[in-house]
């Protein structure tokens, strides 16, 4: 329905609660297949003046926004539902995303058209790959490395906006009252020196990554007249108040990512690998025994480990499972894995940080008395387990190709500081604040 002049100036003060009745028909309820969105929009990562973090830099306004949530949990798709309003009626040419169980929850709740994929539950719906431009989380860290597992199988995943409210959130970087200026600052990143953004080292215009699909760069990324009403206003241009001032562009974090294989000695075409963002784990599972697992590093030899698993994480990971094994905590700056044996047999397995592109291998002993062993890969039970004789290879992802173009990782946008200064704590902050890192005993916390 259009609203009159009338009804527009008397629609200023009310709540979206109360708009809703003006635009109450089904067609504006509904969930649209996300097939019908323009492709996705492939942004820069500058290297910024404080070295320590990057600056993301949209070609153009991100269009296509995913969001994810916690399940089970009512206040949070609360929130969503908040989020939703606001994004909508600030930049009412962004399009929203929502997993299909969270369309279902919520779409009744909008005022507006959400879109999903008819994929059942758990599944990577490989069209997210070419349609995504930014993921907004709302939950924990589980919540996180959902997200990341929907582009398992893709070379770029897109930008994560991660609002903390799970049990720890140690990867979250957002609160949710502050989710206005987290997505301001987020959508104006790249909008160039004219909108306020001085943290960028030279102000150029972005180009799609070298090494991203053709078929998922549009000819004209930022042309999207196609899908949303012509009167829409476009661009950062349309949005000159929101200048954030200087040096308020996104501050981004690439997270490394693993690369998996589970080969069988038979096959002799090797699966195309998959990424994880925490660790792969081979474990014995309901097996009463210890595993017998050969580790072999750079191609040669280590040691013949009994365990109860072995575990390959990133330094992301290294503040999960890993070091409820006694792995030590690596910045998710440094570029390595962490090899962390879970309750072995002899006192002398230590765990050891090995360089990013070091590939391991991962041998079930034909010594097992087990015929196979589990595997999980960031959280989630492979379907594939692993028999005596079969090998689980891994390897770092190469975050950065030969012509210096940052491609890979997991680009977290982190919480700067309210002056725009350097020098972020965010790790620092999350060791002191949530990990309690050598707390003293007797003291309140």
């Amino acid at each position: 329905m259009i609203l009159t002049p009338l009804l527009k100036r008397s629609a200023k003060g009310l709540s979206w609660k109360s708009l809703c009745f003006f635009s109450s028909t089904t067609s504006r309820r509904e969930i649209r297949d996300v097939a019908e969105l323009p492709e996705r929009l492939h942004p820069e990562y500058h290297d910024t003046k404080h070295l320590e973090l990057l600056c993301l830099h949209w070609p153009c306004p991100p269009r296509n926004v995913l969001i994810t949530k916690k399940n089970s949990d009512p206040s949070i798709t609360k929130s969503l539902v908040e989020l939703a309003h606001h994004i909508h009626t600030t930049y009412p040419h962004v399009n929203l995303i929502l997993e299909p169980h969270a369309a279902e929850e919520v779409h009744e709740q909008l005022c507006f058209p959400v879109y999903s994929s008819p994929t059942p539950r758990h599944e990577a719906p490989p069209v997210l790959r070419n349609k995504v431009d930014l993921i907004a989380t709302l939950g924990g860290d589980g919540t996180i490395l959902h997200a990341s597992s929907l582009f398992a199988t893709a070379k770029r995943v897109p930008p994560i906006l991660s609002f903390s409210m799970g049990t720890l959130g140690f990867l979250g970087e957002w609160k949710f009252k502050e989710y206005k200026r987290a997505f301001r600052e987020v959508y104006m990143s790249g909008a160039g020196v004219r909108y306020g953004s001085s943290l960028f080292e030279e102000d150029q215009p972005a180009a799609p990554c070298p090494d991203a699909p053709k078929e998922s760069i549009a000819k004209d990324p930022c042309d999207s007249s196609a899908h949303i009403h012509p009167s829409t206003p476009m661009g950062w241009s349309s949005i000159r108040g929101m200048s954030m001032g200087n040096g308020r562009g996104a501050r981004i974090l690439l997270r490394n990512r693993l690369k998996v294989q589970i080969v069988s000695p038979s096959s002799r075409n090797p699966p195309p690998p998959i990424h994880a963002m925490n660790e792969v784990i081979l474990h014995r599972g309901a097996d009463p025994h210890l595993a017998i697992v050969e580790v072999f590093v750079g191609g040669r030899f280590l040691t013949e480990a009994v365990a109860d698993g072995i575990i390959v994480s990133t330094p992301t990971g290294s503040t999960a499972y890993s070091l409820s094994s006694g792995g030590s905590i690596v910045h998710p700056l440094v570029s390595s894995l962490l090899l962390t044996p879970v309750c072995p047999r002899s006192l002398s397995f230590r765990p050891l940080v090995l360089p990013a592109n070091t590939p391991i291998t991962l041998r079930l002993s034909e010594k097992n008395r087990g015929r196979e062993v589990d595997v999980s890969i960031d959280g989630v039970k492979s379907s594939v387990a692993v028999g005596v004789g079969m090998e689980v290879r891994v390897w770092g992802e190469d975050i950065r190709n030969r012509e210096g173009v940052w491609c890979g990782g997991v680009p977290s946008i982190v919480r700067g500081r309210e002056n725009g200064a350097g020098g972020e704590d965010h790790w620092v902050g999350g060791l002191n604040g949530l990990l309690k890192f050598n707390y003293p005993f007797g003291e309140e916390t």
